[in-house]
């Protein structure tokens, strides 16, 4: 990961409200639009980004986040060594362009600036010609887990839960999702990642399915299962399994199982719930991933899960969105909206929302050690406008670490308390 000084960021919050607030924008309206260009092409900058509209009804939207941590942390036994390298870093730096082009085509890709080893996210071509139906051909998330496919501007704290370490990242592959009014199905075939160039970790089918009995402005149950199973050959990339202790700024993961030998493949089955009442979200996963190996060696079984909630204390609470407008994300939970007279640049105060979650992730097999760890996490989220968040976080996380970290932190249990700072800009 690239890391950044204090001293990089020393302008940084003097320009995050002049963009969050566009300068020029009238009373009541957050656009400034521009003149229409030599191909009546008509520039629209908001909260959004930058949008251009173009006659034949196509739209080239210009879209990014910038998340910048800070925070501090602890460790309860002496002589480990230092929990951070450094103490502010830059977390995302996208750029996200994305065009449509009717109604039935969308082409979307992200990149991230910061990250040298999967710079590119969502990198795809998708299609909409079909009542309810999306086919979707690139580099997208592999269709599981509520967690893994609410985006990172929406979560709940900065990092997702240790659970979160037994789901892919994103991959390259072809997927169909559809639904009805209250229920969503979607399945696919995956390669490894664009950024590694597709090949090398065998061939995935994964599906998920969702359920939402109640489905309602104010109030939503959210049900759904999700697996995946992946197929490898002996000559594939290494694969291992490591959590690091839900802060990015560790310079260490505390649990690992290390390269795990001769995977021939990986089964994982996950089950969510989740239920929302206004202002008031909570929402669950279990998570287990099955190793088998070639040769018929012994196998090995991983599990982790997590519950969480939130209160939005003076606004509306999260929406429920059953289709996305490509890919895979379907039936997930959006972000905290600001209301215009809760904005800080309209005299209000912004939006509070606090949140509270336990989980844990289990590595340990009869035939390997790869850590356990149970977190507890508090944390205080404020929206002083539409794209714009702080988000602060206490950790108290209890740790047996993996034997593939052993050399550093030993093999006796330790407690780790965490803060944790990020100033999110999206756009």
């Amino acid at each position: 990961m690239n890391r950044r000084t204090p001293a990089r960021f020393a302008g940084l919050l003097s320009v995050v409200m002049l963009v969050a607030s566009p300068a020029g924008a009238r009373d009541g309206d957050d656009a400034v639009e521009g003149v229409v260009g030599p191909y009546g092409e008509r520039p629209r900058y908001d909260e959004k980004g930058l949008t251009l509209t173009f006659p034949e009804e196509a739209k080239l939207q210009i879209g990014g986040r910038l998340h910048v941590d800070a925070g501090a942390a602890g460790l309860s036994l002496p002589g480990l060594p230092g929990a951070f390298p450094d103490n502010v870093a830059v977390r995302r730096a996208w750029i996200e362009p994305t065009l449509t082009i009717g109604k039935d085509w969308v082409i979307a890709f992200q990149y991230d600036f910061n990250d040298a080893m999967l710079p590119i996210n969502d990198a795809f071509v998708a299609w909409k010609g079909l009542p309810d139906t999306i086919l979707t051909l690139g580099n997208m998330k592999v269709p599981f887990s509520l967690e893994w496919l609410q985006s990172n501007n929406d979560t709940l704290f900065t990092e997702r839960s240790l659970a979160n370490a037994l789901v892919p990242e994103r991959r390259f592959g072809f997927a169909v999702g559809h639904h009805g009014q209250a229920w969503t199905a979607v399945a696919g075939v995956f390669g490894n990642a664009a950024s590694n160039g597709v090949a090398g970790d065998g061939v995935a089918a994964a599906g998920r399915a969702t359920w939402a009995p109640v489905m309602e402005e104010r109030e939503t149950l959210h049900l759904g299962v999700a697996g995946i199973y992946r197929s490898r050959s002996r000559g594939d990339a290494d694969f291992s399994f490591s959590s690091q202790a839900e802060a990015f700024l560790f310079g260490r993961p505390f649990v690992d199982t290390g390269d795990l030998p001769g995977v021939a493949s990986v089964s994982r089955l996950g089950a969510e719930l989740a239920y929302r009442n206004g202002p008031f979200l909570v929402q669950a996963e279990y998570i287990r991933a099955d190793v088998e190996r070639f040769g018929g060696l012994p196998g090995f079984s991983f599990q982790g899960g997590y519950v969480e909630g939130s209160i939005v204390l003076n606004g509306e609470g999260r929406a429920y969105a059953l289709t996305p407008q490509g890919g895979t994300t379907y039936a997930t939970f959006k972000s905290v909206k600001v209301r215009d007279d809760r904005r800080v640049t309209r005299g209000g105060v912004g939006v509070f929302e606090i949140a509270a979650r336990l989980s844990a992730i289990d590595l340990d097999d009869r035939r390997l050690r790869g850590g356990t760890e149970r977190d507890v996490t508090l944390g205080l989220n404020w929206y002083p406008e539409p794209n714009l968040r702080f988000v602060a976080d206490y950790i108290h996380g209890r740790v047996r670490p993996g034997a593939a970290q052993s050399d550093a932190l030993g093999s006796a249990p330790f407690s780790v308390d965490t803060f944790i700072g990020r100033m999110q800009l999206y756009w």
